[in-house]
């Protein structure tokens, strides 16, 4: 299997330890030996593999951790780091059995027939991109750019320039672009929300600023690239405050996401 994105965080092993154990479980009660699960970890370069896998080696080496571990059916396992961009070629063709990407965008021909891939990223509710439902996370980042803007801290010229590629999908543009795309059929599509709280730690002064942290995580390095490393800091501080002080609108303090399962066509 491929993990697409997979970070190096606290959740970057959480999926591959679901599917080990998705496989030794299914494997008992089939009364079968457990194939062996060769697990792709992939992200830019710039990831900190190391990291993972420190963690992997503790996790492996501590007998009483049930997320990689069944102790009565463990398959053998084995982690590889891929770091790369998954916009190219990864994998040989047709050697992956499973790909499992969250709130990030890929093109793959690297699947075998009948292999199964599981997207998650973030949607929308309603036919119209352009409603707020789209734009409510990021309306309030173009408002601390702007307000920058006006005290001579942003040049206006990069402001205007500023692309920010994110676009979110409704449930018939997915359900179209599959069908159109051809190669894949849908088993499965759940549209959930994620709330704000979600986001807050227990060192953020509030939910806004929880908010701003999460989605700084995103997209810091376009921030940076654009305008500089100098802003960085100030503009998702001011952008936490405008999330806090704007008048709140339970409708919108959750991001809309969609979870999509697939399977190759033979």
């Amino acid at each position: 299997m491929a993990d697409l994105r997979c970070s190096s965080g606290p959740n970057t092993l959480l999926v591959g330890s679901m599917v080990i154990n998705a496989v030794a479980k299914i494997s008992l009660e089939m009364g079968l030996k457990s194939p062996e699960v060769q697990i792709n970890l992939n992200d830019l370069p710039a990831n900190d593999f190391n990291t993972i896998f420190i963690a992997l080696q503790e996790l492996q080496g501590n007998s009483n951790n049930e997320k990689l571990k069944d102790l009565h059916h463990q398959p053998a396992c084995y982690f590889t780091g891929v770091p790369g961009t998954y916009f190219g070629r990864l994998f040989p063709m047709k050697t992956l059995n499973f790909v499992h990407s969250s709130y990030s965008l890929h093109w793959l021909s690297q699947m075998m027939a009948g292999g199964r891939m599981v997207l998650t990223f973030a949607g929308r509710t309603i036919d119209d991109p352009r409603g707020e439902q789209s734009n409510h996370l990021w309306g309030p980042f173009a408002m601390a750019l702007q307000d920058m803007v006006l005290e001579g801290l942003v040049e206006e010229e990069k402001f205007d320039s500023f692309n920010l590629p994110h676009y979110t999908a409704s449930r018939t543009e997915i359900i179209n672009l599959v069908n159109m795309e051809g190669s894949f059929t849908i088993n499965n599509l759940e549209i959930f929300y994620v709330n704000w709280e979600a986001w807050k730690r227990q060192n953020d002064h509030s939910v806004g600023h929880g908010v701003a942290k999460a989605m700084r995580a995103v997209i810091e390095p376009l921030v940076a690239n654009h305008f500089g490393e100098a802003i960085v800091d100030d503009v998702f501080m001011r952008y936490g405050k405008i999330l806090t002080d704007r008048k709140s609108n339970k409708e919108y303090e959750a991001v809309v996401s969609i979870t999509v399962s697939l399977t190759r066509k033979m």
